[in-house]
C-alpha cells in the first residue's frame, strides 16, 4: 500500500506537486473550502505545509499540528528569510538571534510534532515567475539571489518522501548565486520589461551544500540565469 500524502495549501506550488506525487502516492490537496473536520485527511501518513505566512499563520500550524495523527511526518515548506540578519555565506547550522514569524512557526511546529522535516525555500522562481517582470516594483537592491525553480522544490520533496527522511532542516536554494542585476538585465532582454535601478548590495549567499550532500541530490537547474531559457 502507498505512503498517503496529504498537502495544505494547493496553489502555485501545492497543486503541480499534488500532480506529480499522485503518480507514486495517494495524495490529496486541503484546500480554502475543506473542512477542518475532515478526519479522513488527518489521518494521512504525511502532511506537506504548502501556505502563506498571511491570514494567523501559527493558529493555522498549531490547526494542523493537533488535527493529524501522532505518527505523521510534517513537511514544512518555510523561507530563507529567515536568515535575514546575515549578510555573507550562510547554511542551515546558522545560530539565529532574531526573532521573526518564520522562525516562530518553525520552532512551533519542531515543538509539537516529532516527526518534522523543514524545507527553507529560497525565491521560488520558474514558469510564469520571472525575476525582472514585476507590475510596480522599479527600485531593488543588488546583490546574490537566492533563487529556486519549481521543479527542483517538487524534485527534491518527491526524493525526500522516496529515502524516507523525515528529520532536519535544509536550505533549497540552486547553487549559483548571479546578481539580481545580472538577471533582470538578461530577462529584460527576453521579455522587454524595465530593468530598474539599483543600488546597495546585498552579500547573503543561503548555501544548498547540506540538501545536496546528504540527499545525494543534482539540480535540475542549478543556474537562476538560466531558469527561463
Amino acid at each position: 500500500m502507498s505512503e498517503s500524502i496529504g498537502i495544505v495549501g494547493c496553489g502555485w506550488l501545492g497543486e503541480p506537486l499534488a500532480l506529480e506525487l499522485k503518480r507514486s502516492y495517494d495524495v490529496e490537496c486541503f484546500k480554502r473550502e475543506s473542512t477542518w473536520q475532515d478526519d479522513s485527511f488527518w489521518q494521512r501518513d504525511t502532511i506537506i505545509i504548502a501556505i502563506n505566512t498571511k491570514d494567523n499563520y501559527l493558529e493555522t500550524l498549531q490547526k494542523i499540528a493537533a488535527f493529524t495523527k501522532p505518527s505523521s511526518k510534517i513537511i514544512l515548506m518555510s523561507s530563507t528569510s529567515i536568515y535575514r540578519e546575515f549578510d555573507s555565506d550562510v547554511g542551515e547550522s546558522a545560530k539565529i538571534t532574531k526573532r521573526s514569524l518564520i522562525k516562530d512557526a518553525e520552532d512551533l511546529m519542531l515543538g509539537l510534532k516529532e516527526r518534522v522535516l523543514i524545507f527553507r525555500l529560497g525565491g521560488l522562481m520558474g514558469e510564469d515567475r520571472v525575476a525582472g517582470r514585476w507590475k510596480s516594483a522599479t527600485d531593488f537592491s543588488d546583490g546574490f539571489v537566492n533563487y529556486i525553480h519549481r521543479d527542483d522544490v517538487i524534485n527534491i520533496v518527491k526524493k525526500a518522501l522516496k529515502m524516507g527522511v523525515d528529520r532536519g532542516i535544509y536550505n533549497l536554494v540552486a547553487p549559483q548565486h548571479p546578481t539580481r542585476k545580472e538577471i533582470h538585465e538578461k530577462n529584460s532582454q527576453k521579455y522587454g520589461s524595465d530593468i530598474g535601478t539599483f543600488s546597495g548590495f546585498t552579500k547573503r549567499r543561503v548555501l544548498s551544500g547540506k540538501i545536496i550532500k546528504e540527499l545525494d541530490y543534482t539540480f535540475l537547474h542549478p543556474n537562476p540565469l538560466e531558469f527561463w531559457d
